[in-house]
């Protein structure tokens, strides 16, 4: 019987593709067949299951046939032949399910092919369960869907039911999967299973969508009126849906289709296939229903193997990219990580990103190697889909991404870098970018073999202790040279724990945790447990473990955190401020994050402390659920977060309440991402260099190299001056509660700040924090720190201002001096130029003048942010307060902290005068360069003259003020400048009076100081200042008050020096115009004794006042202006 079946077939053959090929395959395939096969299939079944075997191979592992046999119950078959062996049918059906197709039978035949290769032929016959299957016209795109299920290139679910019932390609339902994918990372309130539900009852528009998709962002194809032709049928087709949640689906699907700005579907690979993820960058803003923080772009990368979001959000922006272990909700943990690093990067030019992937192959008990070459896998591939979208820049010309249709202006700037679980794969995204030909080159992610290893140079614990010395400075406590207490979470393997723990040798750590154990060493010695940490910081992947228990106190140890109980002992007990005798590793945790320490420092992964009003559910954190506590049961004195999200927001303003002294994780971890954007500044300058020929690749990474202690210097400086703003605005926190109410209203009504995403207190709660005498705390004033420098920046770069020349100093202070020595003249053309001049400024602004300075000054005269920033700079270089704030500064620890920020008070009052002083001059639209000269040169003429002029009280006055100041170690000529700055802004005054009036500037400030003894201005200007009334109309009268007062003394100065041009004696001139102004002048002085006895003066008696003075100048208010 096998004989005739062979005879048969090869007959068949013949007659199919004639004797030559017939021969050859009868050689190749007559003995293949076991008698099973023969008996249950036809001889032409076995020609066309041939024509299948003959193109398998180990590089094409499946054949797949889909066809009908009418005269069978159930004609409709899929035949799969494999080289390898199949997959468990458990495994195939619900592929074939998700296609559509019920199984009722199937049969598996083993073929043998020489060489002993065995091959598999598995027919299954099915049935669709709704309609009957046109196989000419779905017979490919079948095969093509089934194949790359199988091998896992397209997932197995509910969507490939659209392959059938909407005519799809497996990589067209990939698009509408996407989107679902996404939809649950938003918290959309349908399910994947109702999703796919929706699209597969709707089919004919779930076609129509892809079909929108396609049109919009096919390159090849462009047709606007086509498009939205396509919308109107789908909204007119939903019309006639039933179902309202299958028609909020699909119209949420359009939504984010329409919000689709690129993709890289029409990218393919280098064999013309579809890539095996897909990229999507959506309009963030478009998108209805997203949870808050919106971010301005976001990237979602999709692949069967992994799914990945990057969120941006400004347009220049960077943060790290980690690997989530969080499926279910890794956009809500991006989210987060991005709101974080928003605020971080106050400090630095580009604005908060993050991005993050998941991993969705499932791997069985992998080794940590497998593990570890997956994470890399699928990294490359996120890295990859991101470029894929992004322009590129190439001698000055905007390049878009090939085969990519945009919906947005040109992008260029993406700048990624490490994160949990990517620490070292900088060079892996470098090379990525160079294959790319990416215009950042080995900026693209910081760090890497020519980058700068921040471990190596403990930058980000560096930069937290900064913040950790400013909190013991209040404390009066330098923990440099002074014993502290300390515990912690981390181990010293890690970057910031370990470099934290050493960077004093009077550190006393008591206890610290990470994953893997805890350490208690309840007494230790400083000397020898710091170089212990030394050891192990110095030791490859060391653990807790590794501590020589030799040197831990008495009573301390090394425990598993795997252990069920941990015995305490009296050592312990005492240490940590417990009476338990035994306690579970959870529990000895929380004990060691309540214990009474100096300082709590966290260089650790995972949300240790929350606020009691807050549930574990709403931290988000539940790895770390049992080993949390409130920030109010804190006893240590000091926290410093030089960890991630260590704590809640809620839960540092609870600490905080109670007497704790603590920033945020923003603040005190800044100097991480500040470091990595010096970087990539520095590289942008000297790779342009590198293309222009001027400077070898060799040479550029020597010159980085070399520049690396400056870096960490500049970056080390603005942590220092951040915790000092920080401490200053906490100092002034209880004062200024009214302000920082109106100004958090005034950022909410700009669309700047959510005051509830941000946890800032409510109305209600600023005026009970205000009846009790309260301000805002640390934490929440780190947030308005960083908004405050966020909006000026955006301000700033919002103005021409960043092109004024004068600024050119200020976009230097951003780089190395020994770069600047060197490419000072190519400073300008720097890519980012006007971002880094903006961000400079922003910086300097808020650290020297405060949160709320240019609030104040806006509120007063509605000027923009550009023209205060630009009165600001005039003032600050006209009379070099940076230099004076700085002297200031250099005396931490030899002068109390009060007096030192009482000094800075009065040099930023007077700023603030000057600044306001020019914002409201005629000058300030004038060439910046021009005044900034004329005044500094008028101003220096002044200041060697003005102690000369001083007399009577006036000179008793900052006498005595001067000695005060040297009293508490300022030194003389420090304390006198200070003293002086009140009769050095008159000098403006003067300088204005002179200039206007062309008299000499010296005769002029003569006089004037004299007009100020003879009519009492300076008790006047006291009475004005004394006057601590709050509220924004009081305000505005105190500085109407002023202004006019100032007017009215430089119109006497110039009614005085009119009066007998040619006297030259002072005393004489002034005497001549009071005989000439008797009766007036009685009246003034009679008004002065009035408010001398009157005990206090209120703004009516100010007002009265001010109009005599005026009246005494001999002209009408509203024409002084032009008199002057």
């Amino acid at each position: 019987m096998a004989t005739i079946w062979k005879e048969k077939l090869k007959k068949k053959l013949i007659e199919q593709y004639g004797n030559k090929k017939a021969n050859a395959l009868i050689k190749e395939y007559a003995n293949i067949f076991p008698h099973s096969y023969m008996d249950e299939n036809s001889i032409e079944v076995a020609v066309n299951d041939l024509a299948y075997i003959e193109k398998l191979s180990a590089a094409n592992p499946l054949e797949v046939d889909f066809y009908c046999t009418p005269e069978q119950e159930y004609p409709l078959h899929v035949r799969l032949f494999l080289w390898e062996k199949p997959k468990p049918l458990s495994n195939i059906l619900p592929m074939l399910e998700n296609l559509g197709l019920c199984t009722y039978s199937e049969s598996t035949h083993t073929l043998m092919l020489s060489g002993k290769q065995p091959i598999w032929i598995s027919d299954l016959a099915v049935i669709h369960e709704k309609k009957p299957i046109e196989i000419e016209k779905l017979s490919s795109l079948f095969k093509e869907a089934l194949t790359n299920i199988y091998f896992e290139s397209a997932e197995n679910d509910g969507f490939n039911k659209l392959v059938i019932d909407a005519t799809l390609a497996w990589h067209e339902v990939m698009v509408l999967r996407a989107y679902a994918k996404y939809l649950h990372q938003i918290h959309f309130r349908y399910s994947q299973a109702y999703v796919e539900m929706a699209l597969v009852n709707n089919s004919d528009i779930s076609r129509l969508l892809v079909e929108l998709f396609k049109g919009m962002h096919n390159p090849h194809k462009k047709n606007k009126n086509a498009n939205e032709k396509i919308e109107q049928e789908i909204l007119q087709m939903l019309e006639s849906v039933p179902s309202l949640d299958e028609d909020l689906i699909i119209r949420q699907i359009l939504a984010l289709i329409k919000a689709t700005l690129r993709t890289n579907y029409f990218q393919p690979t280098a064999d013309k296939k579809p890539k095996e993820y897909l990229s999507l960058k959506l309009n963030s803003r478009a998108i209805p229903g997203l949870p808050l923080p919106t971010p301005l772009y976001e990237i979602f990368v999709y692949s069967p193997q992994f799914e990945g979001i990057h969120l941006r959000n400004t347009k220049v922006a960077r943060g790290g990219i980690r690997w989530s272990e969080r499926p279910e909700d890794f956009r809500t943990e991006v989210l987060g990580l991005m709101k974080a690093q928003k605020v971080k990067n106050a400090v630095i030019v580009p604005s908060g990103a993050k991005g993050g992937f998941v991993l969705k192959k499932r791997l069985t008990q992998p080794s940590r190697e497998v593990l570890q070459a997956e994470v890399i896998r699928c990294y490359k591939m996120f890295i990859s889909g991101l470029l894929d979208l992004t322009d590129n820049i190439k001698e000055k010309t905007f390049i878009h991404p090939k085969n990519v249709v945009c919906y947005d202006d040109f992008d260029p700037y993406l700048v990624v870098a490490a994160d949990k679980g990517t620490a070292t794969f900088s060079d892996i995204a470098n090379d990525i970018a160079k294959s790319y030909d990416f215009w950042l080159g080995d900026a693209f992610a910081s760090g890497g073999v020519k980058g700068y290893d921040h471990k190596k140079i403990g930058i980000t614990a560096r930069g937290a202790w900064e913040s950790v010395k400013r909190h013991f400075r209040e404390l009066n406590i330098d923990p440099m040279s002074t014993d502290i207490t300390v515990v912690g979470i981390g181990d010293m393997s890690g970057d910031v724990f370990g470099n934290a723990m050493m960077y004093s040798k009077h550190i006393k750590l008591i206890a610290a945790f990470d994953h893997r154990h805890i350490f208690i060493d309840p007494d230790p010695d400083p000397e020898t447990s710091y170089h212990e940490r030394v050891r192990l910081f110095n030791l490859p992947t060391s653990s807790w473990a590794d501590y020589d228990e030799k040197l831990i106190s008495r009573g301390g140890g090394v425990f598993s955190r795997q252990l069920k109980s941990i015995a305490i002992n009296a050592q312990m007990k005492k240490a940590l401020g417990i009476e338990a005798s035994t306690l579970p590793p959870n529990e000895l945790i929380c004990a060691i994050l309540k214990a009474p320490v100096q300082l709590l420092f966290n260089g650790g992964i995972g949300t240790y402390v929350k606020a009691s009003s807050e549930s574990h559910v709403e931290v988000g954190d539940r790895s770390n659920d049992y080993c949390r506590v409130n920030g109010e049961d804190l006893r240590c004195q000091v926290v410093g977060e030089g960890g991630n999200l260590g704590f809640t927001q809620l839960g540092r303003v609870e600490f905080a309440l109670k007497g704790g002294l603590i920033n945020t994780d923003f603040i005190d971890n800044s100097a991480g991402v500040d470091c990595s954007d010096h970087e990539v500044n520095l590289k942008i300058l000297l790779d342009h260099q590198v293309q222009t020929g001027k400077l070898s690749e060799k040479r550029r990474d020597k010159l980085l190299a070399a520049v690396t202690d400056e870096v960490a210097e500049l970056v080390l400086r603005d942590n220092y001056e951040q915790a000092v703003l920080m401490s200053y605005s906490a100092y002034r926190s209880k004062s200024n509660i009214i302000l920082h109410t109106n100004y958090i209203k005034e950022l909410e009504t700009l669309g700047v700040l959510d005051r509830k995403v941000e946890f800032l207190p409510d109305d209600k709660k600023l005026v009970e924090r205000k009846s009790v005498g309260e301000g805002l705390t640390r934490p929440e004033l780190a947030v308005l720190v960083a908004y405050s420098k966020i909006y000026i920046k955006n301000e700033i770069l919002n103005s021409n201002l960043p092109e004024d020349p004068v600024l050119r100093q200020i976009a230097e202070t951003a780089f190395p001096p020994a770069i600047v020595k060197k490419y000072k003249s190519e400073m300008s053309e720097h890519r980012l130029y006007r971002e880094i001049v903006a961000t400079q400024l922003s910086n300097q602004v808020v650290n020297e003048m405060g949160i709320t300075f240019i609030y104040r000054l806006q509120m007063e005269n509605s000027a923009t942010v550009a023209e205060i920033v630009r009165a600001y700079v005039i003032a600050a270089r006209v009379f070099a307060t940076n230099e004076v704030q700085q002297l200031v500064l250099s005396l931490d620890f030899k002068i109390q902290m009060n007096e030192q920020y009482h000094m800075l008070y009065n040099i930023r009052n007077f700023l603030n005068l000057a600044t306001r002083w020019f914002l409201n001059s005629k000058y300030i639209h004038e060439d910046l360069s021009t005044l900034v000269n004329y005044f500094s040169k008028q101003i220096k003429i002044l200041e060697k003259v003005t102690p000369t002029l001083m007399g009577g009280v006036t000179k008793q006055y900052l006498e005595s003020l001067t000695q005060q100041f040297i009293a508490i170690g300022l030194p003389a000529e420090t304390a006198s400048r200070i003293a002086t700055y009140r009769a050095i802004y008159s000098g403006l005054n003067i300088i204005e009076v002179a200039t206007q009036n062309k008299f000499d500037l010296i005769k002029t400030a003569e006089v004037y100081f004299a007009v100020g003894e003879q009519f009492n201005l300076l008790w006047f200007r006291d009475q004005i200042s004394r006057d601590t009334r709050e509220g924004h109309w009081n305000t505005l009268s105190r500085l109407t008050i002023r202004d006019e007062l100032d007017f009215a003394q430089r119109a006497l100065t110039v009614a005085i020096l009119k009066t007998n041009k040619k006297e030259k004696d002072t005393e004489k001139l002034i005497q001549e115009w009071v005989e000439r102004n008797q009766r007036a002048l009685k009246r003034w002085n009679k008004l002065l004794e009035q408010l001398h006895s009157s005990g206090s003066v209120d703004y009516p008696m100010f007002f009265i006042a001010m109009r005599e003075l005026i009246t005494l100048v001999g002209v009408k208010p509203a024409d002084l202006i032009e008199t002057l």
